[in-house]
């Protein structure tokens, strides 16, 4: 008869999840036993670097992915990351190790986790630890359901040790569960919002990415002549940032996001919250133009304060809207303003180096960024291209995302060059996914911009005439080092010379190859 084990193989194999993201434990040797030649097993150092490699995974390839974490502390490692996944709309599985069950019950058992499944909670959409053994093959399958059913997001399935060589019967596969287009009565009261409005905007969130539809939101907002913006904090670029209709980035706070607005008689916010804010600094005292939010998020429509919220999934929503819509004769808004090009100096002002990668990064290539202090910065100088995927950012706040990150899309996408820009603090936090890239032999490039500080707290700290506060500066930290000893290529640069050939060399090369890059530590106001 067949195993746990057996069934569930066969289960991945039938729903593409034969790519495994891990760090393993003794508690998953009954999952990962004859581990088969057509499963594919990423190895990372830290389970939090797991789950971020295979987050980016999941997020270029679009596919669902596994993630396999050890028991208890294994997974509170990993959990950083969960809670990414979830703000991420991550279709990801979470299949954790549990202690035997004949253990579980009698008293304290090395590796047990107690309420295993609600360890995760609430950053998953659903979780459980099957009652039997034999209900193991179907609790991953309802995961794997729960994970691709819009909106998206991290599951969690708790496995005792000795389940996977307990009998279990086949199970039939069913297909995901697909996308919805918005209610017909909604969807004509917002096309003639639309028609009739004089100066239309709309606002990208990371779902219109996710969903594949940039294509489609260009061509309903060059059917209606409107201003596009990008949500505040969004963790996905979901327009083209050098198209002429792009307007630029809405700032996480409320002042600054209603001014930005504020020349607009009608805003159209598909897929992203109505607002994400990060600082406080007083109410806005001019009101929002007519909202109207397009999201398969019932919670999400449910928090906006205001606005007409329409519940569907972007990219049936955006086609059906330009379907009906009437091709706008108004004035296009004029194209958003960029600074000219920086010159070179030392030590090295940040704007200098993003206005190198713009030149030359290919078009199509995976921006990966996770640099708090420099975000305006990149965004002024080194505009995302692509219209699939071309940027990969954190939504979550939770440092230590775009280091693995770069790995797993490099392994999702292996097409197209990946380019991680890190900031040293954060880089040190999955530092250890350096050596999964020289082990899977990925063709990234990470630069890491050295300014020796914690740049974002100490400027959010000083910003209100507050004095300075310990625990933010670094320094120190040879990251040329760092990544020779885990297998990458370096170079080390410090002046204006040295970027241009290192950056050169480092994009013509196959391996992984890591730029340290002195920066001058005069940080830019955040917001």
């Amino acid at each position: 008869m067949s195993t746990v084990r057996d069934v569930t193989r066969d289960l991945l194999r039938r729903l593409d999840l034969t790519t495994v993201f891990g760090n393993p434990g003794t508690t998953e040797i009954g999952f990962l036993r004859d581990f088969p030649e057509d499963f594919r097993y990423v190895l990372g150092l830290q389970e939090s670097v797991a789950v971020a490699m295979a987050d980016a995974y999941a997020q270029v390839s679009g596919k669902a992915v596994l993630v396999n974490l050890h028991s208890a502390g294994g997974v509170g490692h990993g959990l950083g990351h969960v809670y990414t996944a979830y703000r991420h709309r991550t279709p990801m599985i979470v299949v954790a190790g549990q202690q035997v069950r004949s253990l579980l019950q009698p008293g304290e058992a090395f590796l047990a986790a107690d309420d295993a499944a609600l360890f995760p909670r609430p950053y998953v959409k659903w979780s459980c630890e099957p009652a039997r053994a034999a209900d193991v093959p179907a609790a991953i399958a309802r995961a794997y359901h729960v994970s691709t059913q819009p909106p998206y997001g991290p599951t969690f399935v708790s496995v005792p040790a000795d389940d996977w060589d307990a009998p279990a019967d086949p199970l039939p596969v069913r297909p995901r569960i697909g996308g919805y287009a918005p209610d017909p009565d909604a969807l004509a009261e917002l096309v003639a919002a639309l028609d009739a409005s004089a100066r239309p905007a709309i606002v990208v969130g990371p779902a219109v990415d996710g969903d594949g539809a940039v294509p489609d939101v260009v061509a309903l907002a060059q059917r209606c002549r409107a201003g596009v913006w990008a949500s505040p904090m969004s963790p996905r670029s979901s327009f083209p940032e050098d198209h002429p209709l792009f307007q630029g980035f809405l700032q996480p706070e409320e002042r600054a996001t209603a001014e930005a607005l504020a020349g607009h008689d009608l805003v159209l916010v598909l897929g992203a919250p109505v607002f994400t804010y990060h600082v406080f600094r007083g109410r806005n005292p001019v009101p929002l133009p007519p909202l109207y939010l397009i999201s398969e998020d019932e919670q999400l429509l449910a928090r906006a304060q205001t606005g007409v919220g329409i519940r569907a999934t972007v990219r049936a929503a955006v086609r059906a809207l330009t379907a009906a819509v009437a091709p706008a004769d108004r004035a296009a808004p004029p194209p958003m303003a960029r600074p000219p090009r920086p010159p070179g100096r030392s030590p090295l002002p940040v704007s200098y180096v993003f206005a190198e990668l713009a030149e030359q990064l290919p078009r199509d290539a995976i921006l990966v960024e996770e640099v708090p202090s420099h975000l305006n910065v990149r965004r002024a100088h080194l505009p995302v291209r692509a219209t699939r995927t071309g940027l990969l950012s954190t939504a979550s706040g939770t440092l230590g995302y775009g280091l693995p990150a770069a790995v797993g899309a490099a392994l999702g996408c292996p097409d197209r060059r990946v380019v991680a820009v890190l900031g040293d603090g954060s880089s040190m936090y999955g530092i250890q996914a350096l050596w999964t890239a020289a082990r899977e032999n990925v063709p990234v490039t990470f630069v890491i911009l050295d300014n020796a500080q914690y740049a974002a707290v100490r400027i959010l700290a000083e910003s209100d005439g507050g004095a300075k506060m310990p625990g933010v500066e670094l320094g120190g930290i040879d990251f040329v080092a760092l990544a020779a000893g885990m297998g990458c290529a370096t170079h080390y640069v410090e002046h204006p010379d040295e970027l241009r050939a290192a950056l050169a060399k480092a994009l013509a090369d196959d391996r992984p190859t890591l730029l340290h890059v002195r920066v001058d530590p005069d940080p830019h106001p955040l917001y």
